[in-house]
Protein backbone atom coordinates (compact mmCIF):
# COMPACT_ATOMS: atom_id res chain seq x y z
CA UNK A 1 0.00 0.00 0.00
CA UNK A 2 2.78 2.41 0.58
CA UNK A 3 4.74 1.82 -2.14
CA UNK A 4 1.80 2.30 -4.22
CA UNK A 5 1.23 5.32 -2.82
CA UNK A 6 5.10 6.74 -3.44
CA UNK A 7 4.35 5.86 -7.32
CA UNK A 8 1.99 8.16 -7.39
CA UNK A 9 4.56 10.86 -6.83
CA UNK A 10 5.24 10.54 -10.21
CA UNK A 11 1.54 11.58 -10.96
CA UNK A 12 2.34 14.70 -8.94
CA UNK A 13 6.08 15.96 -8.44
CA UNK A 14 8.11 17.07 -11.88
CA UNK A 15 9.97 14.62 -14.30
CA UNK A 16 13.31 16.17 -13.29
CA UNK A 17 12.74 14.34 -9.86
CA UNK A 18 13.55 11.13 -11.24
CA UNK A 19 15.78 11.97 -14.12
CA UNK A 20 19.15 14.05 -14.27
CA UNK A 21 19.01 17.37 -16.12
CA UNK A 22 20.40 16.36 -19.77
CA UNK A 23 23.68 17.65 -20.65
CA UNK A 24 23.42 19.84 -23.39
CA UNK A 25 25.21 18.19 -26.70
CA UNK A 26 27.65 21.30 -27.15
CA UNK A 27 29.01 20.92 -23.67
CA UNK A 28 29.59 17.27 -23.55
CA UNK A 29 33.30 17.50 -24.47
CA UNK A 30 34.13 20.22 -22.13
CA UNK A 31 36.31 18.44 -19.06
CA UNK A 32 34.79 18.77 -15.63
CA UNK A 33 37.60 19.35 -13.74
CA UNK A 34 35.77 19.90 -10.51
CA UNK A 35 34.87 16.37 -10.67
CA UNK A 36 38.52 15.84 -11.51
CA UNK A 37 39.33 17.13 -8.28
CA UNK A 38 37.58 14.80 -6.22
CA UNK A 39 38.49 11.36 -8.17
CA UNK A 40 40.59 8.78 -6.10
CA UNK A 41 40.22 11.39 -2.82
CA UNK A 42 39.95 9.94 0.92
CA UNK A 43 36.85 11.99 2.81
CA UNK A 44 35.69 12.42 6.27
CA UNK A 45 32.65 14.23 6.87
CA UNK A 46 30.66 15.74 10.06
CA UNK A 47 27.45 16.00 10.18
CA UNK A 48 26.66 13.79 7.03
CA UNK A 49 23.23 12.68 8.32
CA UNK A 50 22.14 16.48 8.68
CA UNK A 51 20.14 17.88 5.98
CA UNK A 52 22.87 19.65 3.99
CA UNK A 53 25.69 16.47 4.76
CA UNK A 54 22.77 14.34 2.97
CA UNK A 55 22.94 16.14 -0.10
CA UNK A 56 26.39 17.23 0.06
CA UNK A 57 27.10 13.16 -0.16
CA UNK A 58 24.89 12.73 -2.87
CA UNK A 59 26.20 15.09 -4.96
CA UNK A 60 29.69 13.86 -4.29
CA UNK A 61 28.46 9.66 -5.48
CA UNK A 62 26.43 11.28 -8.43
CA UNK A 63 29.60 13.88 -10.28
CA UNK A 64 32.64 11.37 -8.81
CA UNK A 65 31.53 7.96 -8.67
CA UNK A 66 35.12 7.37 -8.52
CA UNK A 67 35.54 8.53 -5.39
CA UNK A 68 37.97 6.60 -3.31
CA UNK A 69 35.70 6.23 -0.08
CA UNK A 70 33.67 8.37 2.19
CA UNK A 71 34.12 8.15 5.91
CA UNK A 72 31.43 9.70 7.72
CA UNK A 73 30.81 10.16 11.91
CA UNK A 74 27.61 9.01 13.10
CA UNK A 75 26.92 7.78 16.76
CA UNK A 76 24.28 5.27 17.57
CA UNK A 77 21.04 6.12 18.01
CA UNK A 78 17.50 5.56 18.76
CA UNK A 79 18.84 1.95 19.37
CA UNK A 80 20.69 1.70 15.80
CA UNK A 81 24.11 1.46 15.46
CA UNK A 82 26.05 3.66 12.36
CA UNK A 83 25.71 1.03 10.12
CA UNK A 84 21.94 0.60 10.04
CA UNK A 85 21.82 4.48 10.31
CA UNK A 86 24.06 4.67 6.90
CA UNK A 87 21.43 2.22 5.35
CA UNK A 88 18.73 4.45 6.90
CA UNK A 89 20.17 7.92 5.15
CA UNK A 90 19.93 6.13 1.78
CA UNK A 91 16.47 4.57 1.80
CA UNK A 92 15.39 8.31 1.67
CA UNK A 93 14.27 9.57 -1.82
CA UNK A 94 16.79 11.92 -2.12
CA UNK A 95 19.18 9.45 -3.52
CA UNK A 96 16.71 7.63 -5.96
CA UNK A 97 18.48 9.29 -8.44
CA UNK A 98 21.87 8.39 -7.57
CA UNK A 99 21.03 4.71 -7.15
CA UNK A 100 19.21 4.63 -10.22
CA UNK A 101 22.61 6.42 -12.39
CA UNK A 102 25.29 4.42 -10.52
CA UNK A 103 23.51 1.29 -9.03
CA UNK A 104 22.97 0.35 -5.31
CA UNK A 105 27.10 -0.78 -5.22
CA UNK A 106 28.01 2.82 -5.13
CA UNK A 107 26.55 2.80 -1.69
CA UNK A 108 30.05 0.70 -0.41
CA UNK A 109 31.65 3.60 -1.05
CA UNK A 110 30.49 5.19 1.90
CA UNK A 111 31.57 3.67 5.56
CA UNK A 112 30.46 4.71 9.10
CA UNK A 113 33.09 5.80 11.75
CA UNK A 114 31.50 5.23 15.30
CA UNK A 115 31.70 8.79 17.08
CA UNK A 116 30.24 11.38 18.54
CA UNK A 117 31.68 15.27 18.37
CA UNK A 118 30.24 15.77 22.09
CA UNK A 119 32.54 13.15 23.59
CA UNK A 120 36.68 13.52 24.29
CA UNK A 121 38.32 13.07 21.18
CA UNK A 122 35.30 12.40 19.67
CA UNK A 123 34.32 9.11 20.90
CA UNK A 124 36.61 7.14 18.02
CA UNK A 125 38.15 4.05 19.18
CA UNK A 126 41.73 4.35 18.37
CA UNK A 127 41.70 1.98 15.29
CA UNK A 128 39.42 4.27 14.32
CA UNK A 129 41.67 6.95 14.44
CA UNK A 130 44.10 5.88 12.55
CA UNK A 131 42.50 4.45 9.48
CA UNK A 132 41.21 8.21 9.19
CA UNK A 133 44.86 9.42 10.32
CA UNK A 134 46.78 6.85 7.68
CA UNK A 135 43.96 7.98 4.94
CA UNK A 136 41.82 11.11 4.91
CA UNK A 137 42.73 13.38 2.70
CA UNK A 138 39.68 16.04 3.03
CA UNK A 139 37.83 16.79 5.74
CA UNK A 140 34.44 18.47 5.50
CA UNK A 141 33.55 19.34 9.22
CA UNK A 142 29.61 20.02 9.03
CA UNK A 143 28.47 18.89 12.57
CA UNK A 144 26.31 21.61 14.57
CA UNK A 145 23.45 22.01 16.75
CA UNK A 146 21.06 24.45 14.36
CA UNK A 147 18.65 25.19 17.64
CA UNK A 148 19.01 28.60 18.34
CA UNK A 149 17.28 28.01 21.73
CA UNK A 150 19.72 24.86 22.70
CA UNK A 151 21.65 25.67 26.13
CA UNK A 152 25.19 27.63 25.99
CA UNK A 153 26.78 24.79 27.96
CA UNK A 154 25.56 21.89 25.26
CA UNK A 155 26.26 24.29 22.38
CA UNK A 156 29.96 25.10 23.25
CA UNK A 157 30.89 21.21 23.63
CA UNK A 158 29.30 20.02 20.48
CA UNK A 159 29.45 23.01 18.34
CA UNK A 160 32.96 24.38 19.63
CA UNK A 161 34.67 21.74 21.32
CA UNK A 162 33.69 19.26 18.66
CA UNK A 163 36.14 21.95 16.22
CA UNK A 164 38.67 21.95 18.14
CA UNK A 165 38.67 17.76 18.65
CA UNK A 166 38.08 17.77 14.78
CA UNK A 167 41.32 20.50 14.28
CA UNK A 168 43.28 17.91 16.43
CA UNK A 169 42.19 15.25 14.74
CA UNK A 170 43.06 16.63 11.02
CA UNK A 171 46.73 17.94 12.56
CA UNK A 172 47.58 13.95 12.44
CA UNK A 173 46.28 13.43 9.24
CA UNK A 174 49.15 12.64 7.23
CA UNK A 175 47.82 13.03 3.32
CA UNK A 176 45.58 15.75 4.87
CA UNK A 177 44.87 18.33 1.95
CA UNK A 178 42.12 20.44 2.65
CA UNK A 179 39.97 21.25 5.60
CA UNK A 180 36.77 22.37 5.31
CA UNK A 181 34.75 24.18 7.80
CA UNK A 182 31.12 24.98 7.40
CA UNK A 183 30.40 28.15 9.51
CA UNK A 184 27.46 30.51 8.77
CA UNK A 185 26.96 33.83 7.27
CA UNK A 186 25.19 35.01 10.50
CA UNK A 187 27.99 34.47 13.19
CA UNK A 188 29.52 38.35 13.41
CA UNK A 189 25.79 39.65 13.45
CA UNK A 190 27.54 42.60 15.20
CA UNK A 191 28.90 43.27 11.42
CA UNK A 192 26.33 45.03 9.47
CA UNK A 193 28.34 44.69 6.48
CA UNK A 194 30.26 40.96 6.00
CA UNK A 195 33.43 41.11 4.17
CA UNK A 196 34.98 37.74 3.29
CA UNK A 197 37.73 38.26 6.20
CA UNK A 198 37.99 36.92 9.47
CA UNK A 199 36.66 38.54 12.56
CA UNK A 200 38.07 38.39 16.05
CA UNK A 201 35.91 35.65 18.35
CA UNK A 202 34.17 37.65 21.00
CA UNK A 203 36.22 35.30 23.85
CA UNK A 204 39.24 33.27 24.20
CA UNK A 205 37.62 29.79 22.77
CA UNK A 206 39.55 28.05 24.88
CA UNK A 207 39.21 29.46 28.19
CA UNK A 208 35.17 29.04 26.98
CA UNK A 209 35.39 25.19 26.55
CA UNK A 210 37.53 25.06 29.64
CA UNK A 211 34.87 26.89 31.41
CA UNK A 212 31.87 24.63 30.19
CA UNK A 213 33.98 21.64 31.09
CA UNK A 214 34.66 22.56 34.71
CA UNK A 215 31.26 23.84 35.60
CA UNK A 216 27.80 22.98 36.16
CA UNK A 217 25.60 23.13 33.42
CA UNK A 218 22.80 25.27 35.48
CA UNK A 219 25.85 27.81 36.26
CA UNK A 220 26.56 28.15 32.96
CA UNK A 221 22.97 29.11 32.04
CA UNK A 222 23.22 31.57 34.82
CA UNK A 223 25.89 33.74 33.40
CA UNK A 224 24.47 32.80 29.86
CA UNK A 225 23.11 36.34 29.09
CA UNK A 226 26.84 38.02 30.17
CA UNK A 227 28.46 36.07 28.36
CA UNK A 228 26.45 36.18 24.95
CA UNK A 229 26.67 39.80 24.91
CA UNK A 230 25.34 41.14 22.16
CA UNK A 231 24.25 37.44 20.61
CA UNK A 232 20.99 36.83 20.37
CA UNK A 233 21.37 32.87 20.94
CA UNK A 234 23.67 29.96 21.98
CA UNK A 235 24.32 29.22 18.09
CA UNK A 236 25.89 32.32 16.64
CA UNK A 237 27.80 32.68 19.36
CA UNK A 238 29.27 29.06 19.38
CA UNK A 239 29.99 29.38 15.60
CA UNK A 240 31.66 32.64 15.77
CA UNK A 241 33.82 31.15 18.47
CA UNK A 242 34.32 28.28 15.86
CA UNK A 243 35.72 30.05 13.39
CA UNK A 244 38.42 31.76 15.84
CA UNK A 245 39.84 28.25 16.55
CA UNK A 246 39.89 27.26 12.71
CA UNK A 247 41.55 30.61 11.80
CA UNK A 248 43.93 29.79 14.72
CA UNK A 249 44.68 26.63 13.39
CA UNK A 250 45.35 28.69 9.90
CA UNK A 251 48.22 30.51 11.37
CA UNK A 252 49.56 27.78 12.26
CA UNK A 253 49.65 25.82 9.01
CA UNK A 254 46.86 23.36 8.61
CA UNK A 255 44.99 23.99 5.05
CA UNK A 256 41.77 25.20 5.38
CA UNK A 257 39.01 26.92 4.45
CA UNK A 258 35.99 28.86 5.80
CA UNK A 259 32.80 28.78 3.57
CA UNK A 260 29.62 30.61 5.33
CA UNK A 261 26.48 29.98 4.08
CA UNK A 262 23.14 31.49 4.53
CA UNK A 263 19.77 30.22 5.64
CA UNK A 264 19.79 26.69 4.04
CA UNK A 265 16.47 26.09 2.37
CA UNK A 266 14.91 23.01 0.04
CA UNK A 267 16.73 21.68 -3.18
CA UNK A 268 16.06 24.43 -5.97
CA UNK A 269 17.36 22.14 -8.57
CA UNK A 270 18.40 18.30 -8.37
CA UNK A 271 18.47 16.03 -7.46
CA UNK A 272 14.63 16.27 -6.08
CA UNK A 273 13.16 19.58 -6.32
CA UNK A 274 11.62 21.25 -3.09
CA UNK A 275 13.20 18.07 -0.09
CA UNK A 276 14.16 18.67 2.69
CA UNK A 277 14.13 16.93 5.93
CA UNK A 278 13.37 18.99 8.52
CA UNK A 279 10.73 22.07 9.17
CA UNK A 280 13.51 24.40 10.56
CA UNK A 281 13.37 28.13 9.08
CA UNK A 282 10.94 29.09 6.14
CA UNK A 283 9.48 25.45 5.69
CA UNK A 284 8.22 25.93 9.29
CA UNK A 285 6.46 28.79 8.45
CA UNK A 286 5.14 27.43 5.48
CA UNK A 287 3.61 24.95 7.21
CA UNK A 288 2.22 26.95 10.37
CA UNK A 289 0.66 29.42 7.97
CA UNK A 290 -0.40 26.53 5.80
CA UNK A 291 -2.47 24.95 8.47
CA UNK A 292 -4.05 28.04 9.39
CA UNK A 293 -1.76 28.05 13.15
CA UNK A 294 0.26 30.93 12.18
CA UNK A 295 -1.59 34.08 11.80
CA UNK A 296 0.32 36.79 13.08
CA UNK A 297 4.29 38.03 12.67
CA UNK A 298 6.27 40.75 14.62
CA UNK A 299 8.23 41.72 11.24
CA UNK A 300 9.47 43.90 8.79
CA UNK A 301 7.51 43.25 5.71
CA UNK A 302 9.59 44.94 3.55
CA UNK A 303 13.37 43.40 4.77
CA UNK A 304 14.66 40.26 3.60
CA UNK A 305 16.88 37.30 4.74
CA UNK A 306 19.83 35.46 2.92
CA UNK A 307 18.46 32.08 1.53
CA UNK A 308 20.15 29.50 -0.39
CA UNK A 309 18.85 26.68 -2.04
CA UNK A 310 20.72 23.48 -0.24
CA UNK A 311 22.19 22.42 -4.12
CA UNK A 312 23.71 25.65 -4.41
CA UNK A 313 25.08 26.08 -1.57
CA UNK A 314 26.70 22.22 -1.57
CA UNK A 315 27.60 22.93 -5.74
CA UNK A 316 29.53 25.93 -4.00
CA UNK A 317 31.65 23.78 -1.08
CA UNK A 318 32.19 21.38 -3.82
CA UNK A 319 33.58 24.45 -6.09
CA UNK A 320 35.22 25.81 -3.26
CA UNK A 321 37.39 22.67 -2.75
CA UNK A 322 38.22 22.57 -6.60
CA UNK A 323 39.37 26.40 -6.32
CA UNK A 324 41.91 24.97 -3.67
CA UNK A 325 42.90 21.59 -4.98
CA UNK A 326 42.79 22.16 -8.57
CA UNK A 327 43.50 25.71 -8.91
CA UNK A 328 46.06 26.03 -6.36
CA UNK A 329 44.14 29.40 -4.90
CA UNK A 330 45.08 29.28 -1.46
CA UNK A 331 44.70 32.94 -0.50
CA UNK A 332 40.54 32.51 -0.89
CA UNK A 333 40.43 30.98 2.49
CA UNK A 334 37.22 32.40 3.46
CA UNK A 335 33.99 32.82 1.46
CA UNK A 336 30.32 33.25 1.56
CA UNK A 337 27.58 31.51 0.11
CA UNK A 338 24.66 33.40 -0.02
CA UNK A 339 22.37 35.13 -2.24
CA UNK A 340 21.19 38.79 -1.35
CA UNK A 341 23.71 40.59 -3.27
CA UNK A 342 21.66 39.63 -6.18
CA UNK A 343 18.66 37.96 -5.16
CA UNK A 344 16.41 40.29 -2.85
CA UNK A 345 12.62 38.42 -1.72
CA UNK A 346 11.29 40.62 0.49
CA UNK A 347 9.55 38.73 3.94
CA UNK A 348 5.94 40.20 2.13
CA UNK A 349 6.88 38.32 -1.20
CA UNK A 350 7.59 34.72 0.83
CA UNK A 351 4.18 35.18 2.55
CA UNK A 352 1.62 36.52 0.14
CA UNK A 353 3.04 33.89 -2.39
CA UNK A 354 3.34 31.04 -0.24
CA UNK A 355 -0.55 32.01 1.34
CA UNK A 356 -1.77 31.66 -2.33
CA UNK A 357 -0.35 28.90 -3.37
CA UNK A 358 -1.30 26.90 -0.09
CA UNK A 359 -4.71 28.41 -0.05
CA UNK A 360 -5.30 27.27 -4.03
CA UNK A 361 -3.37 25.12 -5.26
CA UNK A 362 -1.51 22.94 -2.88
CA UNK A 363 -3.33 22.74 -0.09
CA UNK A 364 -2.33 20.77 3.43
CA UNK A 365 -4.53 18.05 5.42
CA UNK A 366 -6.65 19.27 8.27
CA UNK A 367 -5.47 22.78 7.75
CA UNK A 368 -7.66 24.38 11.01
CA UNK A 369 -8.35 26.99 9.55
CA UNK A 370 -8.01 29.14 5.87
CA UNK A 371 -4.50 30.37 5.60
CA UNK A 372 -4.38 34.40 6.67
CA UNK A 373 -3.32 37.15 8.82
CA UNK A 374 -0.42 39.35 8.27
CA UNK A 375 2.93 40.67 9.43
CA UNK A 376 2.84 43.85 11.99
CA UNK A 377 5.53 46.40 12.50
CA UNK A 378 4.01 47.08 15.90
CA UNK A 379 5.46 44.52 18.78
CA UNK A 380 2.49 45.40 21.10
CA UNK A 381 -0.40 44.57 18.00
CA UNK A 382 1.32 41.64 17.35
CA UNK A 383 1.10 40.55 20.95
CA UNK A 384 -2.28 41.34 20.79
CA UNK A 385 -3.04 39.23 17.81
CA UNK A 386 -0.98 36.23 19.14
CA UNK A 387 -3.51 36.64 21.97
CA UNK A 388 -6.47 36.43 19.99
CA UNK A 389 -6.19 34.60 16.86
CA UNK A 390 -3.03 32.16 18.48
CA UNK A 391 -3.74 31.52 22.33
CA UNK A 392 -7.51 31.89 22.25
CA UNK A 393 -8.32 29.99 19.43
CA UNK A 394 -6.01 27.08 20.38
CA UNK A 395 -7.34 26.67 23.81
CA UNK A 396 -11.06 26.91 22.99
CA UNK A 397 -9.99 24.11 20.19
CA UNK A 398 -8.20 21.99 22.58
CA UNK A 399 -11.41 22.11 24.86
CA UNK A 400 -13.40 20.73 22.38
CA UNK A 401 -10.62 18.08 21.39
CA UNK A 402 -10.63 17.27 24.98
CA UNK A 403 -14.26 16.33 25.87
CA UNK A 404 -13.68 14.38 22.31
CA UNK A 405 -11.64 11.92 24.08
CA UNK A 406 -8.79 13.10 22.33
CA UNK A 407 -5.49 14.23 23.53
CA UNK A 408 -4.86 18.55 22.94
CA UNK A 409 -2.25 19.61 20.79
CA UNK A 410 -2.59 23.15 20.01
CA UNK A 411 -1.88 24.76 23.01
CA UNK A 412 1.71 22.88 22.42
CA UNK A 413 1.66 23.84 19.35
CA UNK A 414 1.18 27.76 19.89
CA UNK A 415 4.26 27.16 22.39
CA UNK A 416 6.45 26.56 20.14
CA UNK A 417 5.50 28.73 17.48
CA UNK A 418 6.21 31.48 20.64
CA UNK A 419 9.00 29.89 21.15
CA UNK A 420 10.32 30.32 17.29
CA UNK A 421 8.75 33.37 16.84
CA UNK A 422 11.54 34.94 19.58
CA UNK A 423 14.32 33.85 17.33
CA UNK A 424 12.77 34.52 14.14
CA UNK A 425 12.22 38.33 15.27
CA UNK A 426 15.55 39.08 15.99
CA UNK A 427 16.71 37.98 12.54
CA UNK A 428 13.34 39.48 11.05
CA UNK A 429 13.48 42.71 11.92
CA UNK A 430 17.64 43.26 11.57
CA UNK A 431 19.84 43.54 8.12
CA UNK A 432 22.91 42.49 7.49
CA UNK A 433 24.88 42.45 3.53
CA UNK A 434 26.98 39.81 2.91
CA UNK A 435 30.03 40.86 0.06
CA UNK A 436 30.39 37.56 -1.61
CA UNK A 437 33.40 37.85 -4.44
CA UNK A 438 34.81 34.83 -3.81
CA UNK A 439 31.60 33.19 -5.84
CA UNK A 440 32.02 35.80 -8.53
CA UNK A 441 35.31 34.89 -9.19
CA UNK A 442 34.45 30.88 -9.42
CA UNK A 443 32.07 31.71 -12.13
CA UNK A 444 35.00 33.75 -14.09
CA UNK A 445 37.33 30.33 -13.73
CA UNK A 446 34.51 27.40 -14.82
CA UNK A 447 33.90 26.66 -18.26
CA UNK A 448 30.48 26.13 -19.86
CA UNK A 449 29.88 22.62 -18.50
CA UNK A 450 31.27 23.40 -15.04
CA UNK A 451 28.79 26.39 -14.48
CA UNK A 452 26.15 23.97 -15.96
CA UNK A 453 26.50 20.91 -13.49
CA UNK A 454 27.44 22.86 -10.46
CA UNK A 455 24.86 25.98 -10.52
CA UNK A 456 26.03 28.78 -8.04
CA UNK A 457 23.90 31.51 -8.96
CA UNK A 458 20.16 32.24 -9.38
CA UNK A 459 19.71 33.16 -13.04
CA UNK A 460 16.72 31.03 -14.17
CA UNK A 461 14.71 30.99 -10.69
CA UNK A 462 11.04 30.42 -11.57
CA UNK A 463 10.13 32.05 -7.54
CA UNK A 464 7.02 29.99 -7.57
CA UNK A 465 7.58 27.16 -9.38
CA UNK A 466 10.86 26.63 -6.90
CA UNK A 467 7.46 27.67 -4.03
CA UNK A 468 4.84 25.07 -5.54
CA UNK A 469 8.16 22.45 -5.25
CA UNK A 470 8.39 23.54 -1.94
CA UNK A 471 5.19 22.70 -0.32
CA UNK A 472 5.02 19.73 -2.32
CA UNK A 473 7.51 18.27 -0.98
CA UNK A 474 7.03 19.17 2.59
CA UNK A 475 3.32 18.15 2.14
CA UNK A 476 4.58 14.44 1.18
CA UNK A 477 8.23 13.74 2.99
CA UNK A 478 7.92 15.89 6.23
CA UNK A 479 4.02 15.70 6.64
CA UNK A 480 3.50 12.17 4.90
CA UNK A 481 0.78 13.79 3.34
CA UNK A 482 -0.01 11.30 -0.01
CA UNK A 483 -0.51 12.83 -3.27
CA UNK A 484 -4.01 10.89 -3.56
CA UNK A 485 -4.99 13.23 -0.23
CA UNK A 486 -4.75 16.53 -2.57
CA UNK A 487 -8.17 16.17 -3.65
CA UNK A 488 -9.88 16.30 -0.31
CA UNK A 489 -7.55 18.72 0.89
CA UNK A 490 -8.53 21.00 -1.98
CA UNK A 491 -12.53 20.50 -1.04
CA UNK A 492 -11.36 21.27 2.93
CA UNK A 493 -10.11 24.23 1.84
CA UNK A 494 -12.79 26.05 0.11
CA UNK A 495 -15.23 24.77 3.23
CA UNK A 496 -12.34 26.35 5.54
CA UNK A 497 -12.53 29.82 3.01
CA UNK A 498 -16.19 29.87 3.44
CA UNK A 499 -16.15 28.85 7.31
CA UNK A 500 -13.73 32.16 7.38
CA UNK A 501 -16.14 34.59 5.35
CA UNK A 502 -18.64 33.55 7.50
CA UNK A 503 -16.73 34.30 11.07
CA UNK A 504 -15.87 37.81 9.69
CA UNK A 505 -19.09 38.64 8.60
CA UNK A 506 -20.28 37.35 12.01
CA UNK A 507 -17.40 39.17 13.97
CA UNK A 508 -18.31 42.58 11.64
CA UNK A 509 -22.27 42.06 12.33
CA UNK A 510 -21.42 41.19 16.39
CA UNK A 511 -19.30 45.15 16.03
CA UNK A 512 -22.07 46.34 14.14
CA UNK A 513 -24.90 45.17 17.06
CA UNK A 514 -22.08 46.69 19.94
CA UNK A 515 -22.23 49.64 18.32
CA UNK A 516 -25.83 50.20 17.22
CA UNK A 517 -26.76 49.23 21.24
CA UNK A 518 -24.41 51.33 22.79
CA UNK A 519 -24.45 54.38 20.16
CA UNK A 520 -28.04 55.20 21.20
CA UNK A 521 -27.82 55.19 24.87
CA UNK A 522 -24.73 56.83 24.64
CA UNK A 523 -25.78 60.09 22.22
CA UNK A 524 -28.74 60.41 24.64
CA UNK A 525 -26.20 60.84 27.42
CA UNK A 526 -24.09 62.97 25.59
CA UNK A 527 -26.95 64.94 24.37
CA UNK A 528 -28.19 65.65 27.68
CA UNK A 529 -24.63 66.44 28.92
CA UNK A 530 -24.32 69.21 25.91
CA UNK A 531 -28.28 70.07 27.24
CA UNK A 532 -27.32 70.76 30.72
CA UNK A 533 -24.28 72.40 29.60
CA UNK A 534 -26.29 74.95 27.40
CA UNK A 535 -28.59 75.78 30.12
CA UNK A 536 -26.39 76.16 32.70
CA UNK A 537 -24.37 78.67 30.62
CA UNK A 538 -27.48 80.29 29.47
CA UNK A 539 -28.59 80.73 33.13
CA UNK A 540 -25.03 82.70 33.96
CA UNK A 541 -25.87 84.48 30.62
CA UNK A 542 -29.20 85.66 31.91
CA UNK A 543 -28.19 86.19 35.22
CA UNK A 544 -24.93 88.80 33.98
CA UNK A 545 -27.29 90.15 31.44
CA UNK A 546 -29.84 90.96 34.78
CA UNK A 547 -26.93 92.42 37.20
CA UNK A 548 -25.69 94.86 34.60
CA UNK A 549 -28.95 96.10 33.77
CA UNK A 550 -30.00 97.18 37.86
CA UNK A 551 -26.51 98.69 37.64
CA UNK A 552 -27.31 100.82 34.89
CA UNK A 553 -30.30 102.47 36.55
Amino acid sequence: MAANKINNLKCVLPETNYKPRPLPDELKSLPDRVSAALRDKTIFITGGSGFLGKVLIEKILRKTPDVKKIYILLRAKKGKEPRQRIDDIFSSPLFDMLKSMRGTEIISRVEPINGDVTLPNLGISPEDRETLCKEVEIVYHGAATIRFDEPLHKAVLLNTRGTKYMLDLAKEMKKLQLFVHISTSYCHLQEKVLYEKAYPPPADPHKIIRACELLEEDLIEKISKRLLGHFPNSYAYTKCLSEGLVVEATENGLPTIILRPSIVIPIWIEPLPGWTDNINGPTGLLIGAGKGVIRTMYCNNQGYADYLPVDIAVNGIILSTWNYLGRGDTEHKIAHLTSSMEWQVSWQEIIDLGKEIVSEKIPLNNCVWYPGGSMKRSKLLHQICVIFFHMIPAYFLDTIIFLSGNKPVLCRVQERINKGFEVFEYYANNQWEFKNEHVHLLRKVMNKRERFEYKVDGEDMDLRKYFEDCILSTRLYILKEMPDTLPAARKHMRMMYWVDVIAKLMFFAFMFWCFTSWTGPLIAIVSQFFHFLTSLFSSEYSASSENVSIKDL
